[in-house]
């Protein structure tokens, strides 16, 4: 296996490198994900969430239990919490606990605000899909023009776009407006877990998605959050050779992962229910085949779990050492 200084090459790829080197300390970024709550606001076709019945676990609501759970989470060496839903903005004291126990952060649709200056420090990540017309279609509401107003400018929020087959002319536009307020965006694809027609994907339109993302990369680097091998992983589902699926996917729950042999896999990794016993079966959801799982979090994660695998050019090294350090972008580990 070749050595550090053999595989960096460039200026660009060393800097990065020194960037993420010691991101979360000596053991490196410990992550699990957590059901803030069971409800929502929105009702948003293809949402996973509610298709799969992850929702029907009873709610905790008492705080004090909540705050048991999060000492036993760090005790069990969790160092950052991804808070999701139901709807983290509609349980703000629960919210209260997480920020004060744990390094976390937020993913919200964005109709309510979360408030800034009771979390200045939280990262928060808003779920988008489209144009106002599409946001109006799939979500029941423009999500954009409301989110947009809430957090606009603010140096800690960017948007998490779902693309879908049918709105691959709208990227441009969408992530144009999103520059315009003062934001930035990460791309990840639409996983059809409802069978909503026209929301396949194909050979064609994953190969046109990808040119779309490398484009909108080239144009607004200081805008998308992003990566060309992170662009190329996600929509080809293979890695070095190697095809996504359940023996390789590394954002299986580690307390309900009887794979054997056991892939590489995010140390210490738990999906956890707003009951804080319920563990989901991944970062998604039991009901979703991984044949045709298009989650972005688990190709990111999937290639930085085979750090040694990109071990063996500049090129390849260069690719794993580019999708981290989107990553610790993405988790506030280092700056924009």
């Amino acid at each position: 296996m070749l050595t550090i200084k053999d595989l960096i090459r460039d200026e660009g790829t060393r800097a990065k490198y020194e960037a993420i080197r010691n991101m979360a300390g000596a053991h490196g970024m410990r992550s699990s994900i957590y059901d803030v709550n069971n409800i929502c606001n929105l009702r948003c076709k293809g949402c996973f969430y509610f298709s799969s019945g992850e929702d029907q676990v009873p709610d905790q609501k008492d705080l004090g239990e909540l705050k048991a759970f999060i000492e036993k989470e760090k005790a069990r060496g969790v160092n950052y919490a991804i808070l999701i839903g139901g709807e983290p903005s509609l349980s703000l004291d629960r919210l209260d606990m997480w920020y004060a126990g744990i390094k976390c952060s937020a993913a919200t649709n964005g109709v309510k605000r979360i408030p800034r200056e009771r979390y200045p420090k939280m990262r928060i990540g808003i779920s988008l899909w489209g144009d106002e017309e599409y946001e109006e279609r799939l979500r029941g509401k423009n999500t954009f023009k409301i989110s947009s107003e809430h957090y606009k400018g603010d140096p800690n929020v960017y948007y998490l776009y779902t693309i879908t087959p049918p709105n691959l002319h709208m990227v441009g536009p969408v992530t144009q407006k999103i520059g315009d307020v003062g934001l930035r965006v990460h791309y990840q694809l639409f996983s059809n877990d409802q069978n909503v027609e026209g929301m396949d994907w194909s050979e064609e339109t994953f190969a046109r998605v990808r040119d779309v993302m490398d484009e909108m990369l080239d144009r607004h680097p200081e805008v998308v959050v992003s990566s060309k091998y992170y662009h190329r992983v996600l929509t080809t589902r293979t890695m070095l050779g190697r095809r996504f699926g359940w023996m390789e996917c590394p954002s299986v729950s580690e307390a309900v992962d009887e794979r054997s042999p056991r892939p590489k896999r995010l140390a210490g990794f738990n999906s956890i229910a707003s009951d804080y016993r319920t563990i989901h079966r991944c970062c998604t959801s039991v009901t979703r085949d991984c044949l045709t799982c298009h989650d972005g979090a688990a190709a990111m994660s999937w290639i930085m779990v085979n750090k040694r695998e990109h071990m063996t050019s500049p090129d390849d090294f260069a690719n794993w050492v580019d999708v981290t350090h989107m990553f610790a972008k993405l988790y506030e580990y280092i700056p924009w």
